[in-house]
């Protein structure tokens, strides 16, 4: 099914890819997307790659405009408690429900800063002077419109944003078009799952899965990741929470999967159910 969404992402691949083009931007610029609308607004694309950077991929992309007007763009958490995924979708009556930001495995609650309709959840869980990678960046809800700031290695600066939805994490993948820099660290440099927000293309929303830790799927790395969002048109670009963590849930899709359309690593296989527990999520509804 082609769609106008569609036709936006493949333009602005092309745009992405013309100057330096490489086997894989080409890839991705040619692939199916199997498309599905789960409402006028909303568009749910997946395609697989028998070999993008190299090995087996799976992505799977939620495409929105970002604008003021339904649907409604929210976070949600579960306090100090781990659910599911799927679980923040249901409780929520959401459309759709995207992982979200680190958490503590253990004791459960989010070790970065989240606020929800302006009531504070977690603070950052700062353990040095200094912000670790995943700490330095967020995204801001405010008027239903998603934007990704930089805030940098000053400890406290999260808690100075004044928007309603705040959710710190990272690290920040892309700014104004542009890479932001990495650090070498085996987190950025191996492959995993992956989830992702992006702005763009053209005042559009992506949310982003990327399957891993399978035959089917390798995962990718950050630079990886980077080089994908930036084909997909994307203008800035952020990671969330990844491996297990990474799961897409979409309302009402498929009774054997709970909702879950791309493929949770802590099952070991290549099923749709064995999600990991986590401590908040970004809606759609």
């Amino acid at each position: 099914m082609k769609n106008y969404v569609l036709l936006i992402l493949i333009e602005c691949i092309a745009i992405a890819s013309y100057a330096q083009p490489t086997l894989d931007s080409i890839q991705v610029k040619k692939v199916t997307w199997r498309t599905t609308r789960i409402t006028r607004q909303v568009v749910w694309q997946e395609a697989h790659f028998d070999s993008l950077f190299g090995s087996k991929q799976n992505i799977n992309l939620i495409v929105l405009k970002n604008r003021r007007r339904r649907p409604t763009v929210a976070l949600a958490s579960a306090g100090d408690s781990l659910k599911p995924t799927s679980w923040f979708g249901e409780k929520f009556g959401a459309l759709v429900a995207l992982n979200g930001t680190f958490f503590d495995t253990k004791n459960g609650g989010s070790v970065d800063f989240i606020k929800v309709d302006g009531k504070l959840m977690d603070t950052t869980r700062v353990t040095g002077k200094s912000l670790i990678e995943h700490q330095q960046a967020a995204i801001v809800i405010h008027n239903n419109q998603v934007r990704i700031i930089f805030g940098g290695n000053k400890p406290g600066w999260d808690r100075q944003l004044s928007d309603e939805h705040v959710m710190t994490t990272g690290p920040l993948l892309l700014q104004n078009g542009e890479p932001h820099k990495l650090l070498a660290n085996a987190f950025n440099d191996n492959r995993h799952p992956r989830t992702c927000l992006c702005v763009g293309p053209r005042k559009r929303l992506v949310l982003a899965t990327v399957d891993g830790r399978n035959a089917n799927a390798q995962g990718m790395n950050l630079h990886e990741l980077t080089n994908l969002m930036r084909w997909l048109g994307c203008r800035d670009a952020i990671n969330f929470d990844g491996g297990g963590s990474t799961t897409l849930w979409i309302k009402a899709v498929g009774k054997d999967s709970q909702g879950v359309v791309n493929y949770p690593s802590d099952s070991k296989q290549w099923i749709h159910t064995g999600e990991r527990p986590v401590s908040n999520a970004l809606i759609i509804r």
